[in-house]
């Protein structure tokens, strides 16, 4: 059986080829290729292999574009250096990865998978290929390390770590910090959700953003719903919205 390594980390691919050759040394490796182009080339003049070992981001771009530009129908595992969560797409849709330093009992285990075929051979959608871009813009995204704010006839500024929760109050948008002192913000809450990392944020209703470590305690409601204790504590209770209690949940255990 033949697989291809697309990798443009010399000592990686070389790691990579000698992990897979104590374990399988019936396999025919090819490569390694080092950028999207000469991948694109390579499966343009061979047939498809029997497995491919892809990093995402090659010495001329993210290898995901490979799929935009050429029929790719083998099963794939990612190599990356990104996080579980990160990748989120790739195990929901069945494609294996392995996360750099790659270990070798993560490559027998991703191998064993492929010939007992617990992965199917994946369809690289135009929908897949999206998400995986999400994932990873997500990822690499810089997100605000700090706010200014208006204090009066001032201006300041607040690390995110001194925030407490974003709340809308009709069109003007407070910061709440730490110290339960309340600031104005030039944001809409729909602004703040992409600049807040959303491992440490959560809209949980239309009016209030939260961060994590605000959250005290939370209480089942009749109806669905969950009712937060922050601290500092709000004027008013504090509901996630019945559509966004699974999504709530999913984040507090992310």
């Amino acid at each position: 059986m033949n697989v291809l390594l697309i990798e443009d980390e010399d000592l990686a691919a070389e790691r990579l080829a000698t992990i897979i050759r104590q374990h399988d040394d019936s396999l025919t490796i090819h490569g390694p290729i080092d950028s999207v182009e000469d991948a694109v080339t390579w499966f343009g003049n061979n047939p498809q292999p029997d497995l491919l070992f892809l990093d995402i981001q090659l010495s001329d771009g993210l290898s995901f574009s490979i799929f935009n530009q050429t029929k790719v129908s083998c099963p794939v595992i990612f190599t990356t250096a990104y996080d579980q969560y990160a990748l989120r797409a790739f195990s929901v849709n069945s494609i294996d990865y392995l996360l750099k330093p790659i270990e070798h009992t993560q490559l027998q285990q991703a191998l064993s998978k492929w010939r007992n075929r617990l992965v199917p051979s994946p369809t690289i959608t135009p929908d897949l290929f999206s998400r995986l871009n999400n994932d990873l813009a997500r990822l690499t995204r810089q997100y605000k390390s700090r706010f200014l704010v208006k204090f009066g006839d001032h201006i300041q500024f607040k690390n995110v770590d001194d925030v407490a929760y974003f709340y809308a109050d009709g069109k003007i948008v407070y910061l709440v910090s730490i110290e339960n002192r309340r600031f104005v913000v030039d944001y809409t809450l729909e602004e703040l959700e992409l600049q807040l990392d959303p491992a440490k944020f959560f809209r949980v209703n239309r009016k209030i953003v939260a961060r994590i470590n605000t959250i005290r305690d939370i209480r089942t409601n009749v109806g669905g719903r969950l009712r937060l204790n922050f601290h500092p504590a709000p004027d008013e209770d504090v509901y996630v919205s019945r559509e966004r209690v699974p999504e709530f949940k999913a984040w507090l255990e992310q």
